[in-house]
C-alpha cells in the first residue's frame, strides 16, 4: 500500500503538470495571455513548475522519506515566495523580485495571484509534519 506521504508527492506532481500546462490548454488564457486572467507564466515559469513535477513524482516513487522531505522543503520554497509575492508582488522563485521590483498591484490580485504557492505550500510543510510517522 502506498503511504499517504507518497500519495501527495503523487497528487502534487499532477498539480504541477497541470500548472505547466495552463498556457497551452486553449480557453485558458485571456487575450493578454494571462491564465484564468491572473497568471502570466512564461518558459521559465513553465521550466520551474517541470522541474517541481519531477521532483515530486521523483520522491513518490523513490519513498515516503524523500516524500516528505519534498513537502517540507518545497513547502517552505513556495510557501515563502507566497508570501513575498503577496507583500511585494513580485516572487522570488520566478526572479520577479529582482527583474520587476515591489509592485503596486491591489492586494485582492496579489492574493489570488499568490493564492497556489500559499495553499500548495501549506499543504506541502503541514502533510509533511502530520505524516511524519510514516517516513523514519
Amino acid at each position: 500500500m502506498m503511504s499517504r506521504l507518497r500519495l501527495i508527492a503523487v497528487l502534487y506532481t499532477v498539480a504541477l503538470l497541470f500548472a505547466a500546462a495552463l498556457n497551452y490548454i486553449p480557453g485558458l488564457t485571456d487575450a493578454e495571455g494571462r491564465a484564468f486572467g491572473i497568471f502570466a507564466l512564461d518558459i521559465y515559469d513553465d521550466s520551474l513548475h517541470l522541474a517541481s513535477a519531477a521532483w515530486a513524482g521523483t520522491a513518490a516513487i523513490l519513498s515516503a522519506r524523500a516524500s516528505r522531505n519534498f513537502l517540507f522543503y518545497f513547502g517552505l520554497l513556495y510557501f515563502s515566495d507566497g508570501l513575498l509575492g503577496l507583500i511585494t508582488g513580485s516572487g522570488y522563485l520566478d526572479l520577479g523580485i529582482v527583474n520587476y521590483g515591489i509592485q503596486d498591484l491591489p492586494f485582492t490580485f496579489k492574493i489570488l495571484a499568490n493564492l497556489p504557492h500559499l495553499f500548495l505550500g501549506g499543504v506541502g510543510i503541514a502533510s509533511s509534519y502530520i505524516f511524519r510517522r510514516e517516513a523514519p
